[in-house]
């Protein structure tokens, strides 16, 4: 009989310790040391596989090793998920093996996101419809005793979706609504890490995926649901079964109020790919990015857009964050930012009133507030812009992001923009670091910018000087430097039809 042993876990990184002490020493938690009575483990492990893997010192390898030459990289063919911009984020597709951590929000699109890739790769090349009648065949409920069926698509793979958030039922009403219903895309209701190993013993899939893995749970564990210690193991049992079949598997994360994956840190190095699906709840847009990937660069990302049939990729977002306002008014600038590799072009709107009383108010939307506030005062500062007296409000357009050092010299000469009254042509763009001395500064990827500016039709672009050495015009692009804030606002600010007020330029 196995013998009982009382062992602490933190409740923040999942870290055992034999004694209690005040703080974690894995994670720097202070009062997280929780106590619990666990079974000795044995010498032996059971694998997801079924077979048992020795863990002694002596025990035969269950796969002896071999020379490095003697391997063939066939089996790591990529495969291709028929979602364009969830392959873009996993460098054209998934690995056969391969574990990935999938974490958001609640509520942001993740079961939908997964459902989709699921249809698309059960779907193979088939058609796609986008109704499916009440009684059509596909998306079958399997259950741990049931036999895999002899007729299979053969256009498509084996996919078997396990979810533990929702019944089977809802997952084929939310399947039908996207068209995301297929002969061999199978799926089960499972709560407990055996009954979901034996639903992957039962279907052979190529791909797995487990809706969420904080919902599983192994019963012989004394732990909560959820808990550290219990994702821990359960994720080890999984990953066991997906390297011994070479199965994909994706798990979906809960994530904390902080952003950050829910469960014991240890979660993230057990897997091979981390993705993080962002947007705000209330708009459409979604972002996936990878933030570890094993197999391929981490600095690509994916743009999804909400839909009431589910949800679609943007394989071109350039004209997601440009306002529609056909004249060019004060206080608007555009610029192009990295997001990942791709130069997306950016609006940034600035506006500027009186102050009632008091201290000046600034309001930004969409871009790192310090950067901002210091963009403001370099221009009261060097150029004698009375921001002092001022309310200046700064935001994007479209809700996007852009909180790299490359967008200061837009949210600079929007704002500078704004209170004069001048405006910017809305065919160019800028983009640069800003110092507090008012020079403006190299960034990366000018290149880059610089040539999709010219792709999307903007006419030229204000870069910096000491970027301009390498640095080629494409046909009919004007490339302007600029070695200073003073420089790029007599090349960006013309007359406009209302007076400026009496400031120093």
């Amino acid at each position: 009989m196995a013998k009982e042993k009382t062992v602490y876990v933190c409740s923040s990184c999942g870290e055992e310790w034999p004694k209690w002490t005040g703080q974690c020493r894995s994670c720097g938690q202070w009062g997280t040391l929780e106590e619990n009575v666990v079974l000795a483990k044995s010498s032996a492990r059971t694998t997801g596989s079924g077979t048992t893997r020795s863990t002694g010192s002596y025990g035969r390898p269950a796969s002896p090793a071999k020379p490095i030459g003697h391997y063939s990289t066939e089996r790591a063919v990529r495969l291709p998920t028929g979602v364009g911009e969830f392959d873009r984020v996993l460098s054209g597709g998934i690995v056969p093996g391969a574990v990935i951590l999938l974490a958001g929000e609640p509520g942001i699109g993740k079961s939908t996101l997964l459902l989709e890739v699921a249809a698309r790769i059960a779907q193979g090349t088939a058609p796609r419809s986008p109704r499916v009648s009440e009684n059509s065949p596909g998306l079958r409920l399997v259950s741990a005793d049931s036999e895999t069926p002899a007729t299979v698509d053969t256009e498509g793979k084996t996919v078997l979706y396990l979810t533990g958030e929702e019944t089977a039922e809802a997952v084929l009403s939310r399947a039908k609504r996207i068209g995301g219903v297929a002969e061999n895309l199978y799926l089960a209701a499972e709560t407990q890490v055996s009954q979901a190993l034996a639903q992957i013993e039962t279907t052979s899939p190529d791909v797995t995926i487990v809706d969420s893995i904080q919902t599983l749970t192994d019963p012989t564990m004394d732990t909560s649901i959820g808990g550290p210690a219990q994702v821990r193991e359960v994720t080890a049992r999984l990953i066991d079964a997906a390297k011994s079949r070479h199965m994909a598997l994706i798990l979906v994360g809960h994530v904390t109020k902080d952003g950050a994956v829910a469960g014991p840190r240890t979660l993230e190095h057990l897997v091979d790919v981390v993705c993080q699906f962002e947007g705000e709840r209330t708009g459409e847009l979604r972002l996936l990015r990878a933030v570890k990937n094993r197999y391929g660069p981490t600095d690509a990302v994916g743009f999804f857009q909400m839909v009431e049939s589910g949800i679609e990729g943007i394989e071109d977002p350039s004209g997601l964050f440009l306002s529609k306002t056909a004249e060019p008014v004060p206080g608007a600038c555009v610029t192009m930012s990295l997001e990942g590799r791709r130069a997306l072009p950016i609006e940034i709107e600035a506006l500027t009133t009186p102050i009632a009383g008091g201290s000046p108010r600034r309001t930004v939307s969409g871009l790192d507030y310090s950067r901002t506030a210091m963009m403001l005062a370099v221009l009261q500062a060097r150029l004698k812009l009375p921001f002092g007296t001022l309310d200046a409000y700064v935001s994007t357009v479209g809700g996007a992001r852009a909180v790299e050092p490359a967008v200061d010299l837009a949210v600079a000469l929007a704002a500078a923009s704004a209170v004069t009254g001048q405006v910017i042509d809305p065919g160019l763009v800028a983009f640069g670091e800003v110092s507090l001395t008012g020079e403006i500064r190299s960034c990366t990827a000018v290149s880059r910018r610089v040539a999709e500016a010219a792709r999307l039709g903007f006419t030229g672009a204000i870069v910096p000087a000491a970027a301009t050495r390498d640095l080629k015009a494409p046909r009919g692009f004007k490339i302007q430097a600029a070695a200073n804030l003073r420089e790029a606002m007599s090349l960006a600010l013309r007359r406009a039809p209302a007076s400026p007020p009496d400031c120093e330029i």
